[in-house]
């Protein structure tokens, strides 16, 4: 797995340095033609971490909600860990009282108007957090595909009573590229196996998949099936991912927009398969995008304003990792920003004006 990561991070960092046009005018890039993407509303909002880790305590503030909502924004992703919800490492046994504070964030957010989104960022068989080592594999292990159909199901039956327009279900973060882990193939008949059992208790429900190789590359052979496919806004990684521990930093040039290789042109190439993918009817949304901490301001923001412009003229919403955070508007912990006192918060101001007007 990690090889396989790290040839594909080399890849996408990688570029000509032909492709850097400079002086061109931002109309030339936008999409001239209607916007591709309809199925789902253009979400806009934040990824809130209070279940992201086997160490997380699911304690939802109430304040994030009101805040995100007073900011103008309307959707939620809660990336979730299945493990905070069973007992003794038994797949099948359930701890209740975590299941009850996922309850309450979901209650939280629709009270706030807020739609959120119900993400595996650990199902049985894969995560791409590398704190534990699951014993099986998803994409080849029928014992790892029960569990998380079983798993899915679950939250089915538990929020078979929540409308599809407050809650939907993005079955399994980041899926790897193909290769020794998985297949296409075996991408395919997991999300189409865990689809149908889903279905099965809430047909109505919103499904959403994150894209092949790390949430970059769309899934077309699963148009028919009439769910919602999700990207990611990390690209180019040496923008995004400067600095980061989780990844292979080491390897990246120093953070430049636009630079080696990658300007708005390419980004807008980038984006154009999720664009020819909602051409198909199907629904697309950015689950993640942002920042590390790590990168100087003034790059982060000229680089996510030009994302967020083909995004948004695509008709994709986006949602920020994260809220309060190293790739947030609040606590990021930056060292070149001026923050504004928000409640005893550090406020980025200019990240979220920035959100607030293109997106």
């Amino acid at each position: 797995m990690e090889s396989s990561r790290r040839t594909f991070l080399k890849q996408v960092v990688a570029g000509s340095a032909a492709m850097v046009v400079t002086g061109y005018a931002r109309a030339q890039t936008q999409p001239a033609q209607a916007k591709a993407q309809t199925v789902l509303p253009r979400w806009r909002g934040f990824n809130l971490l209070d279940m992201f880790t086997m160490r997380s305590t699911g304690d939802f503030s109430e304040d994030d909600f009101r805040w995100i909502r007073d900011f103008g924004f309307d959707f939620v992703r809660f990336p979730a860990v299945y493990r905070l919800w069973i007992e003794d490492g038994d797949d099948y046994k359930i701890h209740e009282p975590m299941l009850a504070k996922l309850d309450r964030g979901i209650e939280l957010a629709n009270q706030y108007g807020l739609h959120v989104s119900l993400n595996f960022h650990r199902g049985p068989g894969y995560s791409v957090n590398r704190e534990f080592t699951e014993p099986h594999n998803l994409w080849k292990d029928r014992t790892a595909l029960d569990a998380f159909c079983f798993h899915w199901q679950l939250m089915a039956k538990r929020y078979k009573g929540i409308s599809r327009d407050k809650l939907s279900f993005d079955l399994i973060n980041e899926p790897p590229a193909p290769g020794v882990q998985m297949s296409r193939a075996d991408h395919e008949r997991v999300v189409r196996t865990t689809v149908k059992a889903i279905r099965a208790i809430s047909p109505d429900r919103i499904i959403v998949a994150d894209g092949l190789s790390w949430g970059n590359d769309p899934a077309p052979e699963l148009a028919d099936l009439k769910i919602a496919q999700s990207t990611r806004a990390y690209q180019p990684m040496f923008i995004s991912h400067c600095g980061a521990t989780w990844v292979n930093y080491q390897d990246y040039p120093e953070p430049a927009w636009p630079g080696h290789g990658w300007d708005r042109q390419r980004l807008q190439q980038h984006y154009q398969r999720w664009a020819d993918l909602a051409k198909m009817g199907v629904g697309v949304h950015c689950g993640e995008g942002g920042a590390f901490n790590k990168t100087p301001h003034d790059i982060v923001l000229a680089w996510l304003r030009d994302v967020l412009e083909i995004l948004t003229g695509y008709g994709i919403g986006l949602a920020l990792w994260n809220f309060r955070g190293s790739f947030g508007i609040l606590d990021s912990g930056r060292t070149d920003v001026a923050y504004e006192d928000f409640h005893g918060h550090h406020l980025d101001r200019k990240l979220l004006t920035l959100l607030q007007e293109v997106a």
